[in-house]
């Protein structure tokens, strides 16, 4: 099992607009693809109160690499990452890393 830790650092302003893309369009488009998400989080006490952190759950990097590009060319998706971001862009910045865990992990 692999986990792929997001980081999405938001355009000032614009992490409600993130929240709610995520919450409303993203996570449905994900489950048609079988992409499952392992968590997501935002800061309380940190740097930047404008990031919003996420991990998703792979099989494989073949996995991934099947599921992400389907989903990222998804006509749904790209349709509604166009409307979302009428306003102006909601990302400034993203960061990815896969990880494994650890034997001593206690998330496998």
């Amino acid at each position: 099992m692999l986990y792929e830790l997001r980081i999405y650092e938001c355009v000032p302003g614009r992490l409600p607009a993130l929240n709610n893309r995520f919450s409303t369009i993203t996570l449905k488009i994900w489950e048609k693809h079988g992409i499952k998400q392992a968590g997501f989080w935002t800061t309380v006490i940190g740097e930047s109160n404008m990031t919003l952190y996420y991990m998703l759950q792979w099989d494989s990097l073949a996995d991934r690499e099947t599921k992400w590009n389907a989903f990222q060319a998804d006509p749904e998706w790209i349709a509604a990452r166009a409307k979302t971001e009428e306003d102006g862009p909601i990302v400034a910045n993203v960061k990815n890393f896969i990880l494994g865990p650890t034997p001593y992990s206690a998330v496998k």
